[in-house]
């Protein structure tokens, strides 16, 4: 048994032998050592088995002195396999050809639909897929994943309150939701303006109510800027006091800067390997030899292989591997009180309003202590320092 199963590898080949010293001839294989099955007769004359390939040449003598004729009737196994297999080889080849075809097709970005956005907020997210590598024609296993494309497509596209992004098939869909200017509620209670902080008044525009303020006045926080109640003493009546109060506001801001620092960058070198991954495990595909980078950080990437709308137990694995350097950053004491200085207008930006208008500003405290600049800047604003005040009816 163990020879025949060794046979199917190395060829097999069916005999007929036929005359009247078939005893003889089997006789002297047997003597000869050599393995022969599924021996079957065919009248007295003739009887056909099995054997290995590579003791054909063996039968010669044998059949030779007991006057036996051999026919080759049939042939099987590994070598007869291979030579099917290469006569038939252009129709494999086609069909392997045609597969990877299919599949290739069936892993590219085929279309990219976008719902819910205007049509200029829509060019700017099809321009930001185009610089994400999100493209027609593209394979999918080289794009990112869609959680990626949505947080870059939040950060980097200010007109977006929120963007969902899902892959079916070939196709990315996207569902959009722009941000929206909430509109100003129309104010129909009556109500007087007064100051929210000291302020010095340099500009009014009322459009309704009675200023209790002039210009260049200085006001304290909670005073009376426009009153709500209008009319003569014997008549008077109370409206929604509305108008634009500009005054000169003071803040000081304090900036704390080392002169050296470090922090880790990427340099912009990167390593791409390729997996082809299956029953969890990876094989990779292209990407051989290692990285020569001293630090580095390792992003990785999974999309499923289909055929069409099917999906294949089979997935590529994109693994970037970014170098990273540590970066020592040192500052003279004159850029550094520069940056600082910028750093101080971030400051005071994040927390005034859009409109509010920087009028100057002055270094009130500069000096370097344990290898860093402080720094307290003053900062002259113009803001709106107008906010609504109900009036009540003992304000009447």
């Amino acid at each position: 048994m163990k020879n025949q199963w060794s046979a199917i590898f190395t060829g097999t080949t069916k005999v007929k032998v036929s005359g009247r010293g078939i005893e003889r001839f089997l006789n002297q294989l047997t003597r000869s050592g050599i393995s022969i099955w599924n021996v079957k007769r065919h009248g007295a004359e003739a009887i056909t088995f099995q054997m290995g390939l590579k003791d054909i040449n063996q039968l010669r003598g044998p059949a030779r002195t007991s006057k036996c004729k051999i026919r080759f009737i049939e042939r099987a196994g590994g070598p007869f396999f291979l030579k099917k297999l290469w006569t038939n080889s252009g129709f494999l080849l086609g069909g392997a050809a045609f597969l990877a075809v299919i599949i290739i097709l069936s892993n590219m970005v085929w279309g990219i639909e976008i719902n819910g956005a205007s049509p200029a907020t829509e060019h700017k997210i099809r321009k930001e897929l185009s610089q994400l590598g999100v493209e027609k024609g593209k394979l999918q296993f080289t794009v990112e994943g869609v959680d990626e494309i949505q947080r870059d497509l939040t950060d980097n596209i200010k007109a977006l309150t929120w963007v969902g992004v899902e892959l079916q098939g070939t196709t990315y869909h996207l569902q959009v939701v722009e941000k929206k200017e909430p509109e100003k509620p129309e104010v129909l209670k009556p109500q007087n303006l007064v100051a929210k902080k000291k302020a010095l008044v340099v500009k009014m525009f009322v459009e309704e109510g009675e200023p209790a303020v002039e210009l260049n006045e200085y006001v304290r926080p909670g005073q009376l800027l426009v009153s709500g109640t209008i009319g003569k003493e014997d008549e008077t009546k109370s409206v929604p006091a509305r108008g634009e109060i500009l005054g000169e506001t003071w803040y000081k801001t304090h900036v704390d800067l080392p002169l050296n620092s470090t922090f880790k960058v990427f340099s912009g070198k990167e390593k791409r390997n390729y997996y082809l991954g299956t029953g969890g495990k990876d094989l990779k595909v292209w990407g051989f030899g290692k990285h020569q980078f001293k630090q580095s950080e390792t992003e990785s990437n999974q999309n499923p292989i289909k055929i069409f709308k099917w999906e294949l137990p089979l997935s590529v694995k994109k693994e970037t591997i970014r170098e990273r350097e540590v970066v020592v950053r040192i500052y003279s004491e004159k850029q550094a009180v520069q940056v600082a200085k910028e750093l101080a207008r971030r400051d005071i930006k994040s927390r005034l309003p859009e409109d509010a208008i920087i009028k100057g500003e002055k270094i009130l405290h500069q000096s370097i202590e344990n290898d860093k600049v402080k720094l307290i800047t003053y900062f002259r604003i113009i803001e709106d320092i107008a906010a609504g005040q109900p009036i009540t009816q003992g304000d009447e």
